[in-house]
């Protein structure tokens, strides 16, 4: 199957993007110059099922990095590079402070650990390494994760907060957590390739989308150091009650929205 009939197969299936589809397809079969079409056949048939693109090809671009991604791992998405964009500076910023050149970053509810690596290398081979530590609930996630974010990372599996070291009580700097927030009821209306294909506890808030966010904010002050930051990713429905959730946590929060990623996060910060 040439690059022709990969796109025609491709467009048939409703492929928005399907000639970026079919180059990237014919390169993950490709050896020298030439390409292995039974494989290739076997991707395109699979694409076409539906399966997502980036668990045929065994990555997803995020923030200009390519993050590996297991089969039934969720997808990173590109409005989530907003989320990470502002961990990453919130990093930055930290690492300025005295004491706090090694900024301590966890990436909760972390999938493939994408927001981890995007804050990971945004710092640069010349700056002061940021201590990473990341978690999820689901073991093929971490798996990927692991594979992501090598040693000195610390990647452990468990529920939010639970498999954390103890340690880490009152030191986190910058707490990020993509929590699952869509409403139970509006599962079944994404597309196909999210919810046939990815852990559906990576996707499910509970019936208002907040259940998880719940939880963090329950929780996440006894971990973060003073003058830490949460962070979470919330619809701009969502986000004005994802702020009262955190303030009543006693933090003091705000909402950030992108138009060029069409999205809307919330930042909390710890009193010092």
């Amino acid at each position: 199957m040439d690059l022709d009939r990969t796109v025609r197969a491709l467009r048939a299936a409703g492929c928005v993007f399907a000639e970026d589809e079919a180059r990237l397809l014919i390169e993950a079969t490709s050896t020298g110059s030439s390409v292995d079409l039974d494989t290739l056949d076997a991707l395109v048939a699979r694409r076409v099922s539906g399966v997502p693109l980036e668990h045929l090809l065994g990555w997803a671009e995020f923030a200009g990095i390519r993050v590996l991604v297991d089969e039934g791992v969720f997808v990173p998405r590109r409005r989530t590079e907003f989320l990470a964009a502002h961990a990453a500076e919130l990093a930055r910023e930290t690492a300025l402070m005295p004491g706090h050149e090694h900024p301590v970053v966890v990436d909760l509810c972390c999938g493939s650990g994408a927001i981890a690596v995007a804050v990971r290398e945004s710092r640069g081979p010349s700056a002061p390494a940021a201590e990473i530590y990341a978690a999820d609930i689901d073991p093929r996630a971490v798996a990927s994760a692991r594979r992501n974010l090598p040693h000195p990372a610390i990647v452990v599996c468990g529920d939010l907060f639970d498999p954390l070291p103890r340690t880490l009580l009152e030191r986190v700097d910058v707490l990020v957590c993509n929590t699952p927030y869509v409403p139970t009821d509006a599962i079944g209306s994404m597309p196909p390739e999210a919810r046939l294909f990815e852990a559906a506890l990576a996707l499910d808030g509970g019936d208002d989308g907040l259940d998880v966010q719940r939880r963090v904010a329950a929780e996440c002050r006894a971990w973060l150091a003073p003058g830490g930051h949460v962070m979470v990713e919330a619809s701009s429905e969502q986000a004005p009650r994802s702020v009262e959730l955190f303030e009543r946590a006693g933090l003091r929060s705000r909402v950030e929205y992108s138009d060029d990623y069409d999205t809307s996060i919330v930042v909390s910060t710890n009193p010092r």
